[in-house]
């Protein structure tokens, strides 16, 4: 399913994006679309990140709370 939205960029940005969506032969909706997945990417892989390290700096107190 896809939900539509308006997108409002500064002149700046959205010249560099038409640029780039030119150069590739892409639309600037598949370069916003794809932007946003990387982003929403690296932000899991942060929050996975801290996941993981605080269950390993805090294993002990974790086995006592099972």
């Amino acid at each position: 399913m896809c939900m539509a939205m308006t997108l409002r960029l500064p002149d700046d940005l959205d010249a560099k994006l038409a640029e780039r969506a030119r150069r590739e032969g892409r639309s600037k909706q598949e370069l916003a679309i794809e932007a946003i997945r990387d982003a929403q990417n690296r932000a899991e892989l942060k929050v996975d990140d801290v996941m993981a390290e605080l269950m390993d700096s805090d294993a002990e107190i974790l086995d006592y709370l099972k």
